[in-house]
């Protein structure tokens, strides 16, 4: 007997494990302990109870019950006070619509009094457009290599120094600069999406990525009545300061932000995801999943190879198409409102643009109450569509939501082609705008969901540049084309618009029901299809 007892202590020690994520610690390798991973072999399990009565879902519980992943505990807390708090103060962030739609109030008020050329003009929303479109990667990049806390706190603190500045631009030469640098911050706002998008649960996460976008139709209708205010009585420069109230009061609410728990445990900071994760436990009032939490493997982030692996390089060109053609049609439609209001139809524009053409460049009409009741009633269609997108993307999904919204902006583009009356018109407008608003919102879904943590901002990021892109053509097609026919304008952009639709449809991967990818060097989705719904092999 005891030569048989000496025998077993000199074997080695077998430890099971789920297999995934979790891999051999340094101990193990020490003491001499082997890891045994089964194949093919499904565990079910019923729940446990806990202490307290609270009963472990079965779809969260693994085969040893001694690990789980960020994506089962984020999962397992759900959607409560954190996310409610997370909401609101991404939302602030998301507000910079303010900075975007002032464009449309400050040309015409500096165009009179500074007696600027109508070239000068454009060009200081052109610039606008560059710095967003030169920055959006470099935020990216920033916040896949530092944390995306890091990377959202220092874009919206560069834009709110950088606005609040340019209010005291004493010259044209300065606010160019100025107003360039403001876009520059804007570039690096959109990365509020990927921090938010990486605390949400599966099923809240379409719905509430959407409800933050309400924001930015929020800051476009609070921008508007807040000129209506001051515009008559402080002037511009008292509208550009105010217009950064949102970022200010972001500036003093982002302390409370923690870092994303994904980003920390990708960058092999296990503690602080645990406390993140912890803390939102709490907050929630959630029991945490039980076990340890697994840190993923460690991997270079932030890089521009990854987003063209053969995993991703077809959803990658097709989606900066896809981001293109939103950003190309939803400016081109803001600009041609204002042609086609003034004009009264399609058929008069023609007659109308050969009165225009015998102006002085330099002739001066300030913006009336009239021109902002009209620009309050074209910026409520973004409410609309957002609602639209929010009924439909978890019924059909987020690539036919997108061709959707694509292939009814092309119909109501075409529609244009017939010489209607200004209520038609308004209604064609009106329906194009918050569709074409939905199909963007919609993309601002599916973009975070569809890259791994590792690429995820940098993904978000060049997506975002390539929008600017078309925001920077757009003015070309809507202004200059539309000179020389207005018919060939409408076939360039529903023509843009239904290929965007294909491409849609072509996109590799649907996002719908899935979790958010962790590793970028494992199959697509096998995170999270709900954890009990297939074999760990």
């Amino acid at each position: 007997m005891e030569e048989d007892l000496f025998q077993l202590k000199q074997l080695p020690v077998v430890k099971f494990r789920r297999t995934g994520e979790s891999s051999r610690s340094d101990e193990d390798g020490i003491s001499g302990e082997h890891e045994v991973q089964i194949e093919g072999v499904r565990t079910e399990l019923e729940p446990v109870e806990l202490g307290d009565g609270a009963a472990v879902p079965k779809e969260f519980a693994n085969p040893t019950d001694d690990t789980f992943m960020v994506e089962d505990a984020v999962e397992a807390i759900g959607f409560g006070k954190f996310q409610w708090k997370l909401s609101v103060i991404t939302g602030l962030a998301w507000a910079n619509a303010m900075e975007m739609m002032i464009l449309s109030i400050l040309a015409p008020q500096l165009h009179c009094e500074w007696r600027l050329p109508s070239w000068q003009v454009a060009l200081l929303t052109s610039v606008v457009f560059v710095g967003m479109m030169s920055s959006s990667t470099l935020w990216g990049n920033i916040s896949d290599q530092y944390g995306r806390k890091t990377g959202l706190k220092i874009s919206v603190l560069w834009t709110l120094y950088y606005g609040i500045l340019s209010g005291f631009a004493p010259i044209y030469s300065w606010i160019l600069v100025l107003r360039g640098l403001v876009g520059f911050g804007i570039g690096g706002v959109p990365q509020s999406v990927t921090l938010y998008a990486e605390f949400l649960p599966m099923k809240a996460r379409a719905k509430c990525i959407l409800l933050i976008e309400v924001f930015w139709a929020l800051g476009t209708v609070f921008e508007v009545l807040l000129a209506v205010v001051v515009m008559p009585t402080l002037g511009w420069r008292w509208l550009l300061i105010l217009s950064a109230l949102p970022l200010l009061l972001f500036a003093g609410l982002c302390f409370w932000l923690p870092e994303s728990a994904r980003y920390d445990v990708l960058s092999g900071n296990q503690e602080k995801a645990l406390a993140t994760l912890k803390r939102i436990a709490t907050e929630n009032g959630a029991p945490m999943p039980l076990g340890k939490l697994v840190v993923s493997r460690q991997e270079d982030r932030g890089k521009m190879r990854d987003l063209f692996t053969p995993h991703f390089r077809w959803t990658t060109l097709l989606l900066w198409f896809i981001w293109f053609s939103n950003a190309f049609s939803y400016y081109g439609l803001v600009l041609l409102t204002t042609e086609l209001f003034q004009a009264g139809d399609v058929c008069s524009i023609s007659s109308r643009r050969q009165e225009v053409k015998a102006k002085c460049s330099l002739t001066c009409e300030y913006l009336t109450e009239e021109d902002y009741t009209d620009l309050l009633w074209t910026t409520l269609s973004e409410f609309p569509g957002v609602l639209v997108t929010l009924w439909i993307i978890d019924r059909i999904g987020r690539k036919k939501t997108m061709a959707l919204s694509f292939v009814v902006f092309s119909f109501c583009s075409l529609l244009l082609f017939v010489c209607v009356g200004r209520n038609v018109l308004t209604v064609l407008l009106f329906i194009a705008r918050a569709f074409i608003s939905g199909g963007f919102q919609a993309a601002y879904v599916y973009t975070p969901e569809v890259y791994p943590t590792a690429t995820r901002a940098l993904g978000l990021g060049t997506c975002s540049g390539m929008a600017r892109v078309g925001a920077l053509i757009t003015p070309f097609i809507a202004q200059v084309m539309l000179e020389s026919s207005v018919y060939l304008t409408l076939v360039v952009y529903s023509g843009c618009c239904l290929l965007a639709a294909l491409a849609s449809c072509f996109l590799p991967i649907e996002t719908k029901g899935r979790g958010l990818q962790e590793s970028s060097h494992k199959e697509w989705g096998q995170e999270m299809v709900g954890r009990g719904s297939h074999s760990p092999g």
